[in-house]
Parts: C-alpha cells; structure tokens; sequence
C-alpha cells in the first residue's frame, strides 16, 4: 500500500493538463486558452483510478518589443508588456473501469488570479486612430472553467495518453479592458502525449503535441487562429524522493486571426527552454507530490518573449484499490 501510494503521488501530476491566459502572447489577448509548459515529466502517465487534487501556481512576466502590435480586448495595444500570478485548482478523477484498453481520467480546473498588462499606446480598433497616452490594465478575477477527459494507455515501460480539453466562457470577462483572465470564447485542445520511463535507469523521456481550436469571440468579433504545441521533458529520478530535469515547448500558430475585429492575421510563433525539480514526501500519511518549472522563451514572431515559472503541488484524495490485488 505505502509503495503504491507514492507511486500515486509521484504520477499524479501528468493526470491533467492546465489551461489559461498567459499575458502577452500571439492570438487575441496575447494567449490561447492552452498554457504553455503545463505538461512535462510523466505527460502521458496515468495515475491510478481515484480522486486527486492538484494546485498550480504560474507566474509569468514578458514583453512584446519595439512597436509591435497586439489584439487585446476589442483594441490593438501598441508596446505591450505584462505580467500575471494565476492559481490554478484541479480536481482529477480516474474512473477504475477499463475504457477501449485503457483507463478514462476526468478533470475539471478554474483559474483565478492577477493579471498587469500596459501599453504604450491603443487603437480603438482595426481602422481606429491611435488612443492618447499609454493604458496600463490591471485585474484580480476569475477565468473561464476548464473541463478535460483523456484515456491512458501502458506497455512495458511505454505510456501513452490522448485526450481533450473544453474552455467554458463563463468567467469574468471585461470588455473593452487589455487584461483578461478569461476568454469569452469557447474552445477546444486535443492532444496525444507519449512517455518512455525506466525504473531501474530512473530516466523519464516525455512528449505532448496538441491543437488548439477556437470560436469567436462574440464581444470583439475576434476569432483566434489554430495553435499547434509540442511539450518535451528529459528527467533523471535519483531516488523515490527527487528528480531533475530539462523540459521545454515549441509553439506556432497554423492559421490566422479572423473576424471583423481582426486587424491582420496575427500569426505567432515562439520556443522555450528550461529546467524543472520534483520532490515527494509525506505530510503526516498523505503523500505529496511537489514540482517547479522554469521556461525562459526565445526566437518569438509576432509573440511576446518572457519567462514562467511553474509551481505544482498534487495529492490523493481518494485511492480505488482493485478488489483482486491484497495491500502491500
């Protein structure tokens, strides 16, 4: 039981995937509704069947230079920087029946927290004229709900997982304003994850692609484009207790804006690199899985550049010990 428990823990963490708006980035807003960097070591590892918490906490601050431009709030922002602290709660259940193979996992998130975005200048929309003197937008609210469903596959030391995730516009969304938190749009993400891990090596190779869609925004006409991401993760367990690791993204915007309030097509593109650490311990007989993630980007088109850092804590609520199989 003990063994089985820190193993729960210590997968929990890739049993769902974090949506919500960065500050500055491609596409309306500066962001898809699908979070850069959430996935990393042990992406396509399922936890087993139960009910697990897990709270995220991202931290994000970057700049789009020059006089570029971005789509935000029913205005194009000229010389846009932000920066954001959002909390991400997650509740994940994995359902102990077998689905096609495999087992079905179901999460739900809701995102709240602090967003700045400033610019140097705005217009009032695509034909607009250049607004007078520099707007800085800053919000303490909460997002859209993120609803998500995956099935988790294993062969050997190979994991495999596909699943999807649904943005639901019901969060608190001001028009007219550069920060947001929330869409206003529904969306959609399909993705397919792959991991190769060794337990007497200790080493986790991971993988995630995925496709974001999205519909219109009614209160800016503005339909962002599709969104191609790839995740990566190369992680060394040295005991049960820590590892350590590199993880990284790449992101490019396969389709244009379109819409009424779509200026051009605003394609954006950008790479990240960075390092993570992961510890596992027990607070009293609970065990903790705890995880930091820092991306610093590169290479950005048409995107802000910045630097995010990740901060996961994840936990069992509730195991399904299979009636077969006695305690250890």
């Amino acid at each position: 039981m003990g063994r089985h428990m820190k193993t729960t823990a210590r997968l929990v963490l890739a049993g769902t995937t974090l949506c919500l708006a960065a500050p500055v980035h491609a596409a309306e807003g500066g962001a898809g509704f699908y979070l850069l960097g959430s996935k990393g070591p042990a992406a396509a590892i399922l936890p087993p069947p139960g009910v697990f918490f897990q709270n995220d906490i991202y931290i994000y601050s970057g700049d789009l230079g020059g006089g570029t431009e971005l789509p935000t709030g029913g205005k194009i922002a000229v010389g846009v920087d932000g920066s954001a602290i959002v909390e991400v709660p997650t509740v994940i259940w994995v359902l102990p029946e077998e689905v096609i193979g495999g087992h079905l996992g179901l999460s739900a998130s809701l995102p709240f927290g602090w967003k700045k975005t400033s610019a140097e200048a705005t217009r009032t929309g695509p034909l607009g004229g250049i607004a007078t003197g520099s707007v800085t937008d800053t919000v303490f609210t909460i997002g859209d709900p993120i609803l998500s469903a995956f099935v988790g596959w294993e062969a050997g030391n190979f994991h495999y997982q596909v699943g999807t995730m649904v943005n639901v516009p019901i969060g608190d969304y001001q028009e007219g304003e550069i920060s947001n938190i929330a869409f206003h749009h529904w969306g959609a993400d399909v993705f397919a994850a792959a991991t190769w891990l060794d337990p007497n090596i200790g080493l986790d190779l991971s993988g995630v692609v995925g496709m974001t869609f999205n519909a219109e925004n009614p209160a800016t006409d503005y339909r962002t484009g599709n969104e191609f991401h790839f995740e990566w993760a190369a992680v060394q367990h040295f005991n049960e207790q820590f590892d350590a690791g590199l993880v990284g993204y790449y992101y490019n915007q396969t389709t244009g804006d379109s819409g009424d309030g779509a200026a051009r097509p605003f394609k954006g593109e950008v790479a990240a690199i960075g390092a993570t650490i992961g510890w596992n311990f027990k607070f009293g007989e609970v065990p903790i899985s705890a995880r930091i993630k820092y991306f610093h980007e590169f290479d950005a088109t048409n995107r802000a550049e910045g630097d995010s850092v990740f901060l996961t804590i994840a936990m069992p609520l509730a195991i399904t010990q299979p009636t077969n199989v006695a305690a250890q």
